[in-house]
């Protein structure tokens, strides 16, 4: 074999190599495991459901019916408001062992059951979003919505405080997060507020989409 053919082949060999790696490495980047945060309250804890049924193990495996190879952790409380979720928040991200993709933020609906003044639930919620912000951190924001019983100015200003900080972050934005549940008292608990396994599941359905466009899907 002459040199010039030995050399002919070697560089032939070597621009396979190099191809298969990329194909390999292209591979593993779309394999690469999504982490998905879901901050909230009752909504996002599965209040008075079986374990794998609340809002993080059923998007989760929504999610993946979808080809995202994600992995959803449940940072829900149950009775939070927004300011008790802005005091846990610092050791909750700093617990995980891993930064993750996205944070589906979901308060609120426990300050306006309280009747929490929304000057106090911004400055909360505005301070929650300025964390992940600091740390990174791509945010959907879910919002609430105030029951009409408390009055048309109560309800004007508190429904606009979460597409206000959505727009002012740039985050994600899902209008109302029990959409299509209230009202439906096939959807909820006998207590006739939280979401049973069939009300999540219409919750994890609304939302799935604008989940997907925020991990860029």
């Amino acid at each position: 074999m002459s040199l010039r053919l030995a050399y002919g082949l070697c560089r032939a060999f070597v621009h396979a190599a190099l191809a298969v790696a990329a194909m390999i490495g292209a591979g593993t980047a779309e394999a690469k495991d999504v982490k998905v945060l879901a901050f909230g309250d009752s909504l996002t804890a599965g209040y008075g459901l079986p374990q794998g049924q609340g809002f993080a193990p059923q998007l989760e495996e929504t999610l993946r019916r979808n080809g995202v190879r994600v992995f959803v952790t449940n940072a829900g409380v149950s009775g939070d408001t927004a300011g008790a979720a802005r005091a846990r928040l610092k050791w909750t991200l700093d617990g995980l062992r891993e930064k993750p993709d996205l944070a589906i933020v979901a308060l609120g609906g426990n300050d306006m059951l309280r009747g929490i003044p929304p000057a106090r639930t911004r400055a909360d919620m505005d301070a929650i979003l300025k964390e992940f912000k600091a740390r990174g951190i791509k945010v959907l924001l879910a919002g609430m919505l105030a029951a009409p019983n408390l009055g048309p100015a109560y309800r004007r200003e508190f429904d606009s405080i979460f597409p206000d900080l959505a727009r002012q972050y740039g985050a994600a934005f899902y209008p109302f997060f029990l959409s299509g549940v209230v009202g439906n008292s096939k959807l909820v608990l006998p207590d006739r507020v939280h979401p049973n396994f069939q009300g999540i599941k219409r919750m994890v359905t609304g939302i799935t989409p604008t989940v997907l466009k925020a991990l860029g899907r």
